[in-house]
């Protein structure tokens, strides 16, 4: 594992230079370029709110705006964003890049590590965006805003993780991303992104939150909407996963390296 390791830290350039070519290439031949990057999360919660702020504002009534709801929906869509991004690109990272990997002699590793900083670039952007909302609509949330890294990281931890397990035995069995398809989009709405807790029967809250990102989606809507440090109690358990994950994601790497260029 050290070895598999030290490998990918010796190509540490081609990780940071093939983040930077990706970035760029999307800004080729683009009259709106990165705004392609944030305008799609926009575009649901603009959908989002128009059918369920009605509904979801008097569920808020500790955000002293008229605009809670799309201010609490943004918070949580930002977090999520991040997750399916990295989750879903690296389940079929190694098939997608069957042909380079065939052609070319470097440590497979790097490419779930390209995944997430293309995610973590796209999730800037998006926060710096949400920020210029929030202006607009006159709600500020910078005092808790130190507790957002940790968040970040947690975040990285369980859709890295999760991400690779799912992209070492998609390469093996390929039904496992298209599965995957459906059982993000149900994860969502498992999650309390477009909706608050308030709305869930108190006696399926721990059934809700069996689900690692309800703690951490949590956790976003306390920075970012309520502007108060997260739930500690509540990371406890995603962090434990993300661990779980990563230490699992690694090992079945480990095992599965040698095999995976003859079966792509």
């Amino acid at each position: 594992m050290r070895g598999i390791l030290q490998s990918v830290w010796n190509y540490r350039y081609f990780i940071f230079s093939s983040i930077q070519t990706g970035f760029k290439s999307r800004f080729a031949r683009s009259k709106l370029g990165g705004l392609w990057m944030v305008l799609h999360p926009l575009a649901q919660v603009l959908i989002y709110a128009l059918v369920l702020s009605q509904i979801m504002t008097a569920k808020l009534p500790g955000v002293a705006s008229e605009y809670a709801y799309p201010i609490y929906l943004m918070a949580g869509m930002v977090g999520w964003t991040l997750f399916a991004e990295i989750a879903g690109a690296s389940i079929d990272v190694f098939i997608s890049n069957a042909n380079l990997l065939k052609k070319m002699a470097f440590p497979k590793l790097t490419l779930p590590l390209i995944v997430i900083g293309n995610g973590l670039i796209n999730f800037t952007l998006l926060l710096l965006t949400m920020f210029i909302v929030f202006a607009f609509l006159g709600h500020t949330a910078l005092q808790a805003i130190i507790w957002l890294p940790l968040l970040v990281l947690i975040t990285l931890g369980l859709a890295g993780g999760i991400g690779l397990v799912l992209g070492v035995l998609n390469v093996f069995i390929r039904d496992i991303g298209q599965v995957m398809i459906i059982v993000l989009q149900f994860w969502f709405w498992l999650t309390p992104v477009v909706y608050t807790l308030s709305i869930v029967p108190e006696k399926y809250h721990h059934l809700l939150f069996l689900n690692p990102m309800s703690g951490v989606i949590a956790g976003y809507h306390n920075i970012l909407v309520y502007d108060k440090a997260p739930d500690f109690e509540l990371l406890i358990y995603p962090s434990i996963v993300a661990v779980v994950a990563l230490v699992l994601a690694l090992y079945l790497f480990k095992r599965a390296n040698e095999d995976m260029t003859d079966v792509l």
